[in-house]
């Protein structure tokens, strides 16, 4: 059999094994995997390297409008590319519903926004802001079955929260549809209140973006979430969890065996709430919630994600520029902290510094990383093995690493449309050289192959939710 390509000799893993093998690909699967294969077409030798299934981002925001009217300055396009210099082939990003509109209607137009423009694979998970009863009995299972299988909820923002109440009515649905609901938990009260104090006592800057969204307010929201998850019986993923406090509930809801499953972001692992306190409106660019949190913190998501407690990094990819009045500046450079758009770029930097900090540092394992980093979310969110895993049958979505590659991040470096990374001048050990997506190289050391509208849409199916 003649093979498109042949990936020889490197140290092939998967969430599972960790073999020294050759990859046979023909069009755009992998179909053969051996101790040795004969040449290819094209041939890539990976001697030394560690041959990654293609990553998956399953939490990023790419040209999408926010609660505050403004649009992440990366499209499909520009986010895809900086995806792939990261190892990233698939990117999970969202179809937000704005109060008043049609679920349907912000389904179709994310479909638009991508068509023609999309460079990597890429699906969509639905944000539902107005659960009407034709939203959830009418529009949601029809899109569902259309494999828009996953929607994320708010408990705070006053543009996009749920009641209680509410959140019920959609974890039912959810239920009734085999959906999963992803959910940012924040307690809204608390945080307008500390908000309220805070202003009042003059308390403006960036740094006390912090204050006002205490750990305590996070945790309260996901014992919420995972006692309404229960009551519903529906499964969730909370995401973005930023710290020990709002991991304990979730490691005892799983350890009880309820289907809750977490998410955390390279944020929360290498930087802290120290990083906001910076002069003027610099803290800015380090604004995200929930808020960065300290070294306990990171210690505990370390933890977590050996342990199993989390299954999925992503990178929660907002890019709003920082010296642009439809960015960080939207309300000026002396905004109180309140009125400052939330979000942190790191889609190409992503799993670098997974890797880096995790593999390399002895934290996590290389089969660790391939799960958190691809397959988990693969078979959470209704992909695999489509995706997330190097196998016969498989699409030829490949990540190939240089283990030892030291790399120091700056902006400059970087492919999206931002004007900084919070990551500046952080040396990383493990960079991936060349990115693999179904069958043809898309990134060799930061060189571009591919064009404008390659990536597909991936309807999915129900994902495994255990």
């Amino acid at each position: 059999m003649e093979f498109d390509l042949v990936v020889r000799n490197g140290t092939v893993v998967t969430a599972s094994d960790a073999v020294r093998c050759d990859i046979g690909v023909s069009g755009e699967k992998i179909v053969a995997l051996a101790e040795s294969l004969p040449r290819g077409r094209t041939d890539i030798d990976a001697a030394g390297k560690i041959v990654m299934p293609g990553g998956i981002d399953s939490h990023c925001h790419i040209d999408q409008r926010s609660s505050m009217g403004i649009t992440t300055a990366d499209d499909f396009y520009s986010g895809g590319i900086s995806a792939a210099c990261g190892g990233i082939t698939t990117l999970i990003p969202f179809a937000a519903q704005h109060r008043g509109e049609s679920l349907v209607a912000a389904v179709e137009a994310a479909h638009r926004r991508a068509e023609g423009k999309a460079f990597v694979d890429y699906s969509f998970h639905m944000i539902v802001s107005d659960p009407s009863p034709q939203v959830l009995e009418e529009e949601l299972p029809a899109l569902v079955r259309s494999g828009h299988t996953s929607l994320k909820i708010y408990l705070t923002y006053d543009a996009l929260r749920l009641s209680d109440r509410q959140a019920l009515q959609v974890l039912e649905a959810a239920r009734r549809a085999a959906a999963l609901v992803m959910v940012h938990a924040e307690h809204h009260d608390g945080i307008a209140w500390l908000t309220e104090r805070l202003l009042a006592e003059g308390k403006t800057a960036p740094r006390y973006h912090a204050l006002a969204r205490p750990p305590a307010v996070e945790r309260e929201a996901v014992e919420r979430a995972v006692f309404l998850s229960g009551l519903a019986g529906t499964a969730i993923m909370v995401v973005h969890v930023s710290g020990a406090e709002a991991l304990e509930p979730i490691r005892r809801a799983r350890e009880q065996g309820l289907h809750i499953f977490a998410e955390t972001c390279p944020q929360y692992l290498v930087l802290t709430a120290d990083s906001m306190d910076l002069p003027g409106f610099e803290g800015a660019k380090f604004m995200c919630s929930p808020p960065l949190r300290d070294k306990a913190d990171q210690d505990a998501l370390w933890h977590g994600l050996a342990g199993g407690f989390i299954q999925v990094w992503s990178s929660d990819h907002a890019p709003y520029r920082y010296d642009d009045p439809q960015g960080k500046k939207l309300f000026g450079d002396n905004a109180p902290f309140h009125k400052i758009p939330n979000g942190l770029p790191g889609l190409e930097t992503s799993l670098p510094i997974l890797f880096s900090e995790g593999v390399n540092r002895g934290r996590i394992s290389l089969q660790d990383f391939a799960a958190l980093s691809a397959a988990n979310a693969a078979r959470i969110y209704g992909l695999y093995p489509k995706k997330g895993t190097i196998a016969a049958g498989s699409d030829a979505d490949i990540a190939i690493w240089d283990p030892e590659l030291a790399v120091t991040i700056t902006h400059f470096m970087l492919h999206d449309r931002m004007d900084y990374s919070p990551y500046e001048g952080m040396r990383v050990r493990g960079w991936p050289v060349i990115t693999i997506a179904r069958g043809a190289v898309i990134q060799e050391r930061g060189k571009i192959s591919g064009v404008p509208g390659r990536g597909k849409f991936l309807p999915r199916g129900g994902g495994e939710f255990r």
